[in-house]
């Protein structure tokens, strides 16, 4: 008889995590992703050595906020907020769009996730 409460508690809770991570993921795009730089750039307001990041895609309010985290110590270098913008299909692959801006600086303007449904536009 304990065995089949323990089971049913942990269905469950099974699917209370399935629906949670279901609502988080409704808007069709990965909540962490990498991305590798291999010359500095210029994300928002602060310009990031080369390396590699871990991004994440948060909410603040009804604001969408990608945090960039150096890959090797995972400390926030920054937070900037980006627009979705919907895909006509999942992306085949994924893809950063920078420009050089006047001061020969590489500045990170679209962000495309393989997968994602949307591209986040800085």
């Amino acid at each position: 008889m304990r065995f089949l409460r323990a089971i049913g508690l942990f269905v469950c809770v099974l699917a209370l995590c399935s629906i949670a991570v279901a609502k988080e993921n409704n808007l069709g795009i990965h909540e962490v992703t990498h991305v590798t730089f291999s010359e500095p750039t210029r994300v928002g307001s602060v310009l990031l050595p080369a390396g590699d990041y871990v991004v994440r895609h948060t909410m603040e309010g009804q604001d969408h906020v990608m945090v960039f985290e150096h890959g090797r110590n995972r400390t926030v270098v920054v937070k900037v907020k980006c627009t979705l913008v919907p895909l006509a299909q999942a992306a085949n692959h994924s893809e950063t769009v920078v420009v050089v801006n006047t001061a020969n600086e590489r500045v990170l303007q679209e962000m495309v996730v393989r997968g994602d449904k949307a591209k986040h536009v800085f």
